[in-house]
């Protein structure tokens, strides 16, 4: 659907976006829609359990990410970036349910991807292995899952170049501009992998693995964004000496723009590694990340962001074979939108009380568009996937305006975390 938002004074500007209806949500009332949320989701997850095993490999796995464009649900190999956030997501579900069939479906999904806990081919062990592992370890207590997560961080650490100070994200990137080939790239999204090496310092005693973290998030701080605390989406490196060599985009609209859900992987990261460190640079900086999102001029009245804050905006060109330069079209993100109601409500926790407000009322006014009727899909819709209006990459040409698996795990999680944060709790002990 098209709709048209205006913003008046100075931040004057009409635009056409892609969307789901902009309906009122403010029906939902305030001690309900967590809990309607959260038992749609498992509702959700139930109605597609069926289809993933019936398409499950014992070869290469069969993680569901996305639907086609009938509507039929899209899997993965388990060595895609994705595979971790549908086991994760069951976990969340059985958190909320405490149904010892959904327990089930979560331990058998997770333990097929036991294999990854060597895997090196690219950074995202964190995305893999701690969404499904970690989620798993927290709510059992199995010590088998944690001997698994030291391993994942031990292959996650191999790709650590000390002379850069960071984790090398793929093996190569390939310029949008079609003249470049880089051999270490290292993208925004990065920093949520530091979670799970903060986890194997700490259970296992090497400190090692807290050092790369640590080194790579304060490298990262220096060379990834901008005086307005926008963010970079990829930044190459010399391996051999550590210099920057590029600063580009994969997924974003322009190598100077602002991917929105990049956004969201630092505001998230950074909140993240402040727990882990107490360090106040890393608070800062998360403070600085989640003010350019919630006061960005382009941020639409529900707060879920387009694909990229600056995408068809003067002074912002895509690469010459990016798929960007065919779409005028603004579509919406709900996974950013989802990303950054979790980290928000995390860092709501440790800011003060004015900061605290503002971001704790903008994590729920997003959770509540997303739990509306605009966001939510159906029962029997949607490829069972809980949210829609999502893009994965549109200079791909891929998953534009589709579910996406990660979109839920992170909705389900901020459900989670409002929670606990209504009844008085905290959500990290001893942080």
């Amino acid at each position: 659907m098209q709709c048209t938002k205006m913003f008046f004074g100075w931040m004057m500007v009409s635009v056409l976006f892609s969307c789901g209806p902009a309906k009122n949500t403010a029906g939902l009332q305030e001690d309900g829609f967590v809990k309607t949320g959260l038992s749609k989701s498992e509702e959700m997850l139930r109605h597609m359990l069926p289809a993933a095993n019936k398409k499950f490999s014992a070869r290469t796995g069969a993680y569901p990410r996305t639907t086609n464009k009938s509507g039929e649900l899209v899997t993965t190999s388990m060595y895609d970036w994705t595979p971790g956030f549908f086991p994760g997501s069951l976990w969340y579900a059985y958190e909320y349910s405490k149904n010892d069939s959904m327990k089930a479906e979560a331990i058998k999904w997770t333990e097929k991807l036991a294999p990854l806990q060597t895997f090196t081919q690219h950074h995202d062990l964190g995305f893999m292995m701690y969404c499904s592992y970690g989620n798993a370890y927290r709510l059992t207590g199995n010590e088998a899952y944690k001997k698994i997560l030291v391993n994942s961080a031990k292959a996650l650490s191999t790709r650590f170049n000390p002379t850069a100070g960071v984790i090398k994200s793929w093996n190569s990137f390939k310029s949008w501009h079609g003249n470049a080939t880089y051999y270490f790239p290292v993208i925004i999204d990065n920093m949520m992998n530091l979670e799970l090496l903060f986890f194997a310092s700490k259970v296992s005693g090497d400190t090692s693995f807290r050092h790369i973290a640590v080194t790579h998030a304060l490298t990262t701080m220096k060379h990834h964004f901008r005086p307005d605390h926008s963010s970079y989406h990829v930044v190459c490196y010399d391996s051999t000496n550590g210099k920057v060599v590029a600063k580009e985009t994969a997924q974003g609209y322009a190598d100077n723009s602002t991917w929105s859900r990049g956004q969201a992987w630092a505001i998230y990261g950074y909140t993240m590694v402040y727990r882990e460190t107490k360090d106040p640079r890393f608070l800062e900086m998360a403070i600085g990340l989640s003010n350019y999102f919630i006061n960005n001029k382009r941020l639409p009245e529900d707060y879920v962001p387009y694909w990229d804050f600056n995408a068809n905006e003067a002074g912002y060109t895509p690469g010459v074979k990016s798929h960007a330069n065919k779409m005028s079209t603004l579509y919406r993100d709900a996974s950013a939108a989802s990303i950054t109601a979790s980290a928000l409500l995390e860092l709501s926790t440790y800011v003060s009380d004015n900061l605290s407000k503002q971001y704790k009322a903008a994590a729920v006014k997003i959770l509540r568009s997303l739990s509306s009727d605009a966001y939510m899909a159906r029962p029997g819709t949607n490829g069972s996937f809980i949210i829609e209006h999502c893009v994965g990459s549109i200079p791909h040409q891929s998953e534009i305006d589709a579910p996406l698996v990660y979109a839920d795990y992170y909705y389900m999680e901020a459900l989670l975390r409002y929670q606990q944060l209504q009844k008085g709790g905290v959500l990290f002990a001893g942080n």
